[in-house]
């Protein structure tokens, strides 16, 4: 019994520090994403193609992610000071919309919100640990993919998104 926990205890260490695989179909940093219909949450339905012409933020989250409902708070207040300059949108992997209009109502944001239910966008940003952010540009061009929960509200991560779109901030 100990030794099958052990094993277990291993294989799991291991598949958290082998180098993440990428996601089938994932768009890598460099790359231009594709056109994907977005079933809302907090706002209409969209095409993610919708959001090219400005910078744009997309934050990759679920409900049952305790680090992406502790990231929320300062990607409200990125979008809520630097709104103008660039976009800043959600999208829950969730497969239950109710989950995740209850994180949302938890997190409190006010940038829109979309739910991935068929994957797509899911293995086109390559979310295969979450939460993800990425930062794309006005043509949709994947500029850079940041995993793990940050504060992006702090002085160095706000000068690491004005470098990357190339703004005055």
């Amino acid at each position: 019994m100990m030794k099958k926990a052990f094993v277990s205890l291993a294989l799991c260490l291991a598949a958290f520090a082998a180098p993440a695989l990428a996601t089938p179909g994932e768009v890598p940093e460099g790359g231009t994403l594709r056109e994907a219909p977005m079933q809302g949450l907090t706002a209409g339905s969209r095409l993610l193609g919708d959001f090219r012409g400005k910078p744009l933020i997309i934050n990759v989250w679920a409900s049952y992610c305790p680090p992406c409902l502790a990231e929320m708070g300062s990607l409200e207040r990125l979008s809520k000071r630097y709104g103008k300059q660039f976009n800043v949108i959600g999208v829950s992997i969730d497969d239950y919309p109710e989950r995740a209009q209850a994180f949302l109502t938890q997190a409190k944001t006010s940038f829109p919100h979309f739910i991935d239910r068929q994957l797509a966008l899911e293995n086109m940003l390559g979310a295969n640990r979450i939460p993800l952010t990425l930062l794309v540009d006005a043509d949709g061009k994947v500029l850079h993919k940041v995993v793990g929960a940050k504060e992006w509200d702090s002085p160095e991560t706000v000068e690491t998104i004005r470098k990357a779109f190339g703004l005055r901030m």
